[in-house]
């Protein structure tokens, strides 16, 4: 009977479970847990509160808002640090909270380190286990001294008991980690400098079980020096949430008489608690709080906190006032740039690829993130012109379709003229006897019903199409003869979505120009269901001839039917890539037989690009800063790195993606 109201209560509807877990878990309370469930039922069946069927954790596609006016980082904006210090100074002690004020860690949820301890002890579930211990031994010290402080002395004496790691050994890791961990805020550095330049009391007020010593070395290791006082909850079974007492225990033992001011980011704990206790306050907005209703909860545990960790103490530490177009590149470009130029460097490793192509314009950002990442392997790296305009033309004799395709059924009955389309295809000189054949002028536009009968004409005079492009196709083959010389193997990378730049670029060296070298390609993400070509690049893929990152049939099946190129998702992505360049025409040979490259001119919103640009590079350096601190490199899915534009293009964020369209120049991306 229990089991069976269990399974009708609890197990059968999912949102209704997990909210029962975590209300039990944290009361406590048997009872109180007990009419939670009762209540959550009667909502779910007789009020048809259906939003009770998702997890709040794991929703199928996460619904927040995003900031549309402006930029996220304007939110947090604060006064200079040098006005801030300014104000502190009317005070004759500053005491400053420690962790999320003077230290942030990269992670949105500190107990996230413990993922990492947990790796090294090499113990299953370590960060709950650590977690729930630390609760219980809160508890049980409560019941027998009155306070709720611990030591971490006394939580690793209890994980003892609990795991089996020993006291020393346990603690001394987890110690390494929050070291390894912890890093100055950017904004308060700049504060406690100035304060101390002006020879001001600088003490730290903290509610952790680490103990002051501890504190003392991670502001020292993290740029801050000495202060004068480390007042710390541990040390003296005080703290300032559980009635304020720690700032009674400052002011005794810095000065009773001495004027205050405190700064830290708990409304509770850091702003009330020490106005109550006679210490003028002021509150530094958390950067968590500020930045998780825009931030995606949905990316496997470890990366996803790393990436919010970053984004919130990046964009809301109050120093800096960001662009928009920066912040795109930033928040929706960064974690996709490092995760797919990892993904790149482990395919080329499995496979023995000995060349990257870094195919244009989407391949810039790209190989200077892969650079910046693995500059090692600068040699083996090379960026290189290709374009869908220049390949359709030179290899026009293997993919007629393709070149129709292009050329003409993508612009019937959108105003271009006859002259305008042959113009396009290089083929003026066949435009009269064109228009004589099929009987209408030059400047007729192309439509339905005349598209046919060009295309019948230039299959007709097929060889003279072919003879048009036979200058651009030795120049293309001396380009890419001096690039691939002594090379075998090579990938070219680019953003997607059929494919078909690889593909053709592999049928230019090797069937056309002889070079003999394979080219495979790789790409972020292919066709999806919601192309009519959702299949173009299955067989490539299947070969091994293609592989792609984000997403494909056979993989993230959810984001190859999510994603929507006539919603504009693939305009988004190319947006976060394309060069501040006009597009590729094609190769040229000049007077003395050099090549020359040709592009269309460069459009207007160059600038934007390369604050996009600016903000997808911030974003790699500090992730590899993140890596370099914890000594992992840590491996970024396609799925994990979808899922911040994943956000962005959920329904509740249509506002926010026209602001974003304004940003968009459809001739600088197509």
């Amino acid at each position: 009977m229990k089991q069976r109201a269990y399974r009708i209560l609890v197990a059968r509807v999912p949102g209704i479970r997990e909210r029962y877990v975590e209300f039990r878990e944290r009361s406590g309370r048997r009872w109180a847990a007990l009419l939670y469930l009762l209540w959550l039922n009667i909502q779910y069946y007789f009020f048809f509160r259906r939003s009770l069927r998702e997890s709040r954790q794991f929703p199928v596609y996460e619904e927040k808002i995003l900031h549309c006016s402006g930029s996220e980082s304007s939110l947090s904006r604060r006064e200079s640090p040098e006005a801030f210090a300014e104000e502190l100074s009317a005070a004759d002690v500053i005491s400053f909270d420690v962790f999320d004020t003077l230290l942030f860690r990269p992670f949105s949820n500190p107990t996230d380190l413990f993922l990492l301890v947990g790796t090294e002890l090499q113990y299953p579930d370590f960060k709950r286990i650590r977690v729930e211990i630390e609760q219980y031994v809160r508890r049980k010290k409560h019941v027998e001294k009155g306070t709720w402080e611990v030591t971490l002395e006394e939580i690793w004496e209890a994980m003892e008991i609990e795991t089996g790691i020993p006291q020393n050994f346990g603690m001394r890791v987890e110690w390494e980690w929050e070291r390894r961990c912890c890093y100055a805020n950017p904004y308060m550095l700049n504060v406690v400098r100035e304060l101390k330049k002006r020879g001001k009391r600088l003490v730290a007020v903290s509610d952790m079980y680490a103990g002051g010593e501890r504190i003392a070395e991670l502001l020292k290791k993290c740029g801050y020096g000495g202060f004068e006082g480390y007042f710390v909850s541990s040390d003296y079974s005080v703290s300032k949430a559980d009635g304020g007492l720690l700032y009674d225990v400052m002011r005794s033992k810095t000065g009773e008489r001495a004027r205050y001011i405190h700064v830290g980011d708990s409304p509770a704990s850091d702003y009330r608690q020490a106005s109550r206790h006679g210490v003028r306050a002021y509150l530094y907005p958390n950067i968590h709080r500020a930045g998780a209703r825009f931030r995606p909860q949905d990316l496997s545990s470890l990366i996803g906190s790393v990436y919010r960790g970053l984004v919130n103490a990046h964009l809301h530490n109050g120093l800096k006032n960001f662009s928009r177009e920066y912040e795109y590149g930033y928040l929706y470009g960064g974690l996709f740039v490092a995760g797919y130029c990892r993904f790149i460097h482990e395919f080329a490793r499995q496979h023995g690829i000995e060349k990257l192509l870094f195919l244009s314009r989407d391949g810039a950002v790209l190989l200077e993130a892969y650079r910046q990442m693995y500059p090692k392997e600068a040699g083996k790296t090379e960026y290189v012109y290709w374009s869908r305009l220049a390949s359709v033309k030179l290899t026009a004799r293997y993919y007629r379709h393709e070149y129709f395709r292009r050329f003409l059924y993508h612009k019937v009955d959108r105003g271009y003229s006859i002259r305008q389309i042959l113009q396009g295809m290089e083929l003026e000189k066949l435009l009269f006897s064109l228009c004589e054949k099929i009987q209408q002028e030059p400047e007729e536009k192309l439509t339905y019903k005349n598209v046919e009968k060009i295309k019948k004409y230039l299959i007709d005079a097929w060889e003279q199409v072919l003879a048009s492009y036979e200058k651009q196709v030795e120049a293309g083959g001396t380009y890419y003869g001096g690039i691939l010389k002594g090379c075998q193997s090579a990938a070219a990378v680019d953003i997607g979505w059929a494919g078909s730049g690889a593909v053709m670029l592999d049928a230019a060296v090797n069937r056309l120009w002889g070079i003999g070298c394979s080219i495979t390609g790789i790409i972020a993400g292919t066709n999806s269901c919601l192309s009519r070509e959702m299949d173009t690049a299955e067989p490539f893929l299947l070969r091994g001839k293609m592989t792609s990152y984000l997403y494909s049939q056979r993989e993230n099946r959810d984001l190859w039917k999510f994603h929507d190129p006539a919603a504009g998702h693939n305009l988004y992505w190319e947006l976060l890539l394309g060069a501040p360049e006009g597009s590729f025409i094609g190769f040229y040979p000049d007077e003395n037989g050099n090549v020359t490259c040709r592009f269309k001119e460069t459009p207007p919103g160059a600038d934007s690009i390369r604050e996009i640009h600016r903000g997808v590079l911030d974003f790699v350096g500090q992730l590899l800063e993140t890596e370099r601190q914890i000594g992992w490199e840590l491996p970024i899915s396609g799925r994990d790195a979808y899922a911040p534009m994943l956000l962005a293009c959920s329904r509740k964020n249509k506002k926010f993606m026209k602001g974003l369209e304004e940003l968009l120049d459809e001739e600088h991306i197509g």
